[in-house]
């Protein structure tokens, strides 16, 4: 088993998002960047139905449940099982498979979210293009469930793809814009694609 380094040890020690995680029974620091964003853009209403791409451990999947309420309902996707979380439908399945694209046919969501992160080489320009494919895997099972007005949020790691991935999301939605909130570490390159306002496939390329 690889050592974990005593830096990074150190740092989430020190973390405040990291210690109110697990003061508050959270699930990952990154449940904070959800709340913030919610906070910011009030992106899951009650009620709504929400998908949670790339789940695992289900930090996001816990806040959306506690977003929608009971009338609500949130289905998490991973390759990877967690502990069942009450009130959160799981399908194992990766995304861009035809297969959880089959799976999901049908179903109809107010939100779709996607915390995904490749794994991570070391070369930024890799990573880069590769987080930009997840994100385009993403949006295109986003565009088969989404209601219309719904909305699309995506992690991404910024860089210069960032600016034609806007491009392609533009016209599915009414707005998209960027923002990192302030859970995200400030050295981290991780910004968030936030897309509202799902135009229906009789009104997609109208401007509204």
């Amino acid at each position: 088993m690889r050592a974990v380094p005593r830096r990074w040890t150190q740092e989430r020690r020190h973390d405040p998002y990291y210690r109110a995680a697990q003061r508050e029974g959270l699930r990952s620091r990154a449940s904070f960047k959800l709340i913030q964003l919610q906070d910011r853009f009030h992106l899951i209403p009650v009620g709504a139905s929400v998908l949670d791409l790339g789940a695992s451990p289900g930090g996001w999947s816990l806040v959306a449940r506690e977003l929608v309420g009971k009338e609500g309902r949130v289905t998490a996707v991973d390759q990877r099982s967690f502990e069942p979380l009450e009130g959160v439908e799981f399908f194992r399945g990766r995304v861009g498979s035809p297969e959880l694209a089959a799976r999901l046919a049908g179903h109809r969501y107010d939100a779709v979210l996607s915390d995904m992160s490749p794994s991570i080489s070391g070369n930024y320009s890799t990573d880069h293009a590769r987080s930009i494919d997840l994100v385009r895997s993403a949006l295109a099972l986003a565009l088969t469930v989404l209601e219309p007005r719904g909305t699309f949020v995506a992690k991404v790691f910024d860089g210069d793809m960032t600016r034609d991935l806007l491009h392609e999301a533009r016209p599915f939605f009414l707005t998209v814009t960027l923002s990192k909130p302030g859970a995200s570490r400030g050295r981290s390159s991780e910004i968030y694609l936030i897309a509202r306002g799902f135009r229906s496939r009789s009104t997609q390329g109208v401007e509204a």
